[in-house]
């Protein structure tokens, strides 16, 4: 498992995923699509990506909007697997 990050990592980290904002010791992002099935088919893919890592964001589903969340709970705080994983979202092409 990895470690916690330290400020100075986590500061590094966000500029690579500039669209993903620190809240504690979390970090999220919402996502908007033009209808619940666009919403859905991306849920679906961060599911893929999610499992393949065994690392998973908490979702909230909104009919066209996506908000997604990222931590490390066992680690308590953020690690190298939330932004490895956000990098990966952020990726993902409809």
């Amino acid at each position: 498992m990895p470690k916690q990050l330290s400020e100075q990592e986590i500061t590094k980290e966000l500029a690579e995923v500039p669209e993903w904002k620190l809240k504690g010791i979390e970090i999220s992002r919402q996502f908007e699509f033009k209808d619940f099935v666009q919403s859905m088919k991306f849920v679906n893919q961060v599911a893929l990506l999610s499992e393949e890592m065994n690392h998973h964001p908490d979702i909230l589903i909104q009919w066209n909007r996506v908000g997604l969340t990222l931590s490390t709970h066992s680690e308590g705080g953020l690690t190298e697997f939330d932004f490895s994983l956000a990098q990966k979202i952020d990726a993902v092409n409809l």
